[in-house]
């Protein structure tokens, strides 16, 4: 089709082709930038702990004042844990990914390194924590009884800095800190503290996403007292979890009913509750992208029905030509791929401009070119579907009324 004539008509309706046009651009580069937050949020949202999700509960105990005896009634409890039917294992443990608080230390190749090679999780666990967690050990060797401590007992250790401790690393950690080798037998350190890896697990997540990797995270053979972090129980079959969940509770309240329940739940229930605002964050800006498309497309729906009553004679006097019907849709049609694609392309220029201070501003990652022909799209289609009702309708009027009408 000769788009001469379109260009002519366009000329002499300026400003309200340039209305479109910067709507088109600014739909563009809004939804654009929108729609990559929402693949950001949508990552975050899903991104793996590597944990047993689904067979894992939480319970969290609190009493008044000092407990007596912490570590003696922790065994206790564990005790009575793992003797409950549904009840695959159970370990006291400091944290779990998705938390809003986190341990973390720094970790580095020489007691005396300047800067350390990075910050990760850390992870206090006794007897059974790798199986409690359900975490995949992909190389070396798990926890050995005599290399379990209690933290009371690190704690008032002096020497423990001097000699150490054995760890377990994240595969992502024993990459950064190694990366040209096996992590196995090598000696990392906290401050001038010795850790001498003996496994690797293939993921741990951080307890707070916030950090620049997520993945970073080590396990220490370390007992926590349950006044210091909480029971961490995997059951044997999901679909019972609620009632392990009572049972465990009953059990704890036999053991000691002086104690306070500060939480029960279930592992799942903990990561939805971290993520609520993310989820929200993808609905707002759905609801954002969905109102500027509509709106869009009622503009231009507005502009090309505006249009086909001005051009009534003009559309009459083709028609009496020869022009078919589908001469005339199609001739809407290219003239609103032509706004559509100016539009598109100072949008496009615009979304880039707004990445750029999203960038400097909240320190988000570039945003990959995808997106771009993705926006470009979406906007193309949406108005080739809004112009198509007033086209068609001018495509339908008979040459002799539209003539009788100038």
């Amino acid at each position: 089709m000769d788009i001469r004539p379109i260009l002519t008509t366009l000329r002499r309706h300026k400003t309200a082709a340039a209305l479109i046009v910067l709507e088109i651009a600014l739909t563009c580069a809004i939804v654009c930038n929108a729609l990559f937050l929402i693949g950001q949020r949508i990552e975050k949202i899903n991104q793996p702990s590597g944990i047993a999700e689904q067979e894992l509960l939480e319970v969290r105990l609190g009493g008044i004042g000092t407990q007596v005896n912490a570590t003696a009634r922790t065994r206790e409890d564990l005790a009575a844990l793992r003797g409950l039917p549904g009840v695959k294992s159970a370990v006291a443990i400091n944290q779990l990914p998705f938390r809003r608080n986190s341990w973390n230390t720094s970790l580095q190749l020489t007691p005396d390194q300047e800067r350390p090679t990075l910050n990760a999780a850390q992870y206090f666990g006794g007897e059974g924590a790798l199986a409690t967690l359900g975490v995949q050990l992909i190389a070396g060797r798990d926890f050995q009884g005599d290399e379990i401590r209690d933290l009371e007992e690190v704690m008032k250790d002096e020497e423990m800095e001097a000699r150490g401790s054995v760890v377990i690393v994240s595969e992502a950690t024993a990459r950064k800190m190694f990366p040209n080798g096996d992590a196995l037998g090598k000696t990392i350190y906290t401050g001038r503290m010795p850790l001498r890896v003996v496994g690797v697990i293939k993921e741990l997540a951080r307890p707070v996403t916030v950090e620049s990797n997520t993945t970073y995270s080590m396990i220490l053979p370390v007992r926590v007292n349950y006044d210091l972090g909480f029971y961490l129980i995997r059951v044997t079959d999901p679909a019972r979890r609620d009632e392990v969940l009572a049972a465990a509770v009953s059990a704890l309240d036999k053991v000691d009913s002086s104690r306070l329940v500060r939480a029960k739940k279930t592992y799942t229930e903990q990561r939805e509750k971290y993520f609520q605002n993310d989820r929200a964050m993808v609905g707002l800006l759905i609801t954002v992208c969905v109102a500027l498309l509509v709106v869009t497309a009622l503009g231009i729906v507005g502009l090309a029905s505006f249009w086909v009553q001005q051009r009534t004679k003009q559309i009459g006097i083709r028609r009496a030509l020869g022009a078919t019907r589908g001469q005339i849709l199609r001739y809407f049609q290219t003239e609103n791929f032509l706004l559509a694609t100016v539009g598109i392309v100072l949008g496009m220029l615009l979304a880039y401009s707004i990445n750029l201070w999203l960038m400097s501003a909240y320190e988000l990652p570039r945003m990959p070119a995808s997106y771009l022909p993705i926006g470009a799209a979406l906007l193309w289609l949406l108005g080739q579907v809004a112009v198509f009702g007033p086209a068609h309708r001018a495509a339908a009027v008979p040459p002799a009324v539209a003539t009788r009408s100038a």
